[in-house]
């Protein structure tokens, strides 16, 4: 932990949060991820060393507390009252960077995995009404390959071979595009209607799909700003100087699943 040598409270907060990788781990927390395990796959560039040190951390400053393993159940990694008031900060950092920080998405940064593994926590399993759903994603502009979500009633599943069951509904998608709506920067419509998005199942499946996940908690607020005025007669799609193409406006209102 850096020490700043500074009577100060921001200085103090700095010190427990503004070690790289932390913010991030906090924002899983608050995303109901508990156990090491599905921290470290939400965090796949964090080695397991470094995010053992992290939660320790963060124990030792009163952020979360470690439930020890009991019989049958895993250690579990819970914020305590102090890591939950950070809720609205995140909330405020996560606005703050979609105003002023986020542009198109970098190469580096397209991780299909990581997508749907942002998905799976999304799902609106009662939106589905029966007993299992599988999903295959195709994506493309990078590695082609296949991806599923195999959704029961209990549990949300990202696998990397086919599971064996059926599948209901394909989507196949340019990365990009599905970053792109997944965090509020175009349209379901819009990607289907420019056909950088294509799903393939029965009708019904085609139709229900929207309505079977929520957007990213971030797309809100993605939405916002590119709807906002940066400064007075400047659009949000002025190019930033640490950006290299110019965003485009996402001019519907937001709403809280994929539907449009």
């Amino acid at each position: 932990m850096h020490r700043y040598g500074q009577y100060c409270p921001v200085a103090r907060a700095a010190e427990i949060l503004a070690d790289r990788w932390t913010v991030l781990i906090v924002r899983e927390l608050l995303a109901d991820v508990h156990h090491f395990n599905e921290l470290e796959r939400g965090l796949p560039r964090m080695s397991r060393t470094l995010l053992a040190e992290r939660l320790r951390r963060l124990q030792q400053a009163g952020v979360l507390e470690r439930r020890g393993a009991s019989r049958g159940k895993r250690t579990e990694y819970r914020l305590t009252s102090a890591g939950r008031e950070l809720q609205p900060i995140i909330d405020q950092f996560g606005g703050w960077g979609a105003r002023w920080a986020f542009g198109e998405p970098r190469r580096n940064e397209l991780d299909p995995v990581i997508l749907l593994w942002w998905m799976r926590r999304r799902v609106h399993i009662e939106a589905i009404g029966r007993r299992r759903v599988v999903i295959q994603f195709d994506f493309k502009g990078g590695p082609r390959r296949s991806y599923w979500l195999l959704i029961d009633r209990v549990d949300v599943s990202v696998c990397l071979k086919h599971p064996g069951f059926d599948i209901d509904v394909t989507v196949s998608a340019d990365v990009v595009a599905f970053y792109r709506v997944w965090l509020g920067r175009a349209t379901l419509s819009e990607a289907l209607r420019r056909q950088q998005i294509r799903l393939d199942g029965t009708p019904a499946d085609v139709r229900a799909f929207p309505d079977w996940f929520a957007w990213s908690p971030m797309a809100d607020a993605v939405r916002a700003a590119l709807a906002a005025p940066v400064a007075q007669g400047q659009a949000q799609d002025k190019v930033r100087p640490w950006e290299t193409t110019v965003p485009q406006r996402a001019g519907e209102r937001s709403r809280s699943r994929l539907r449009e």
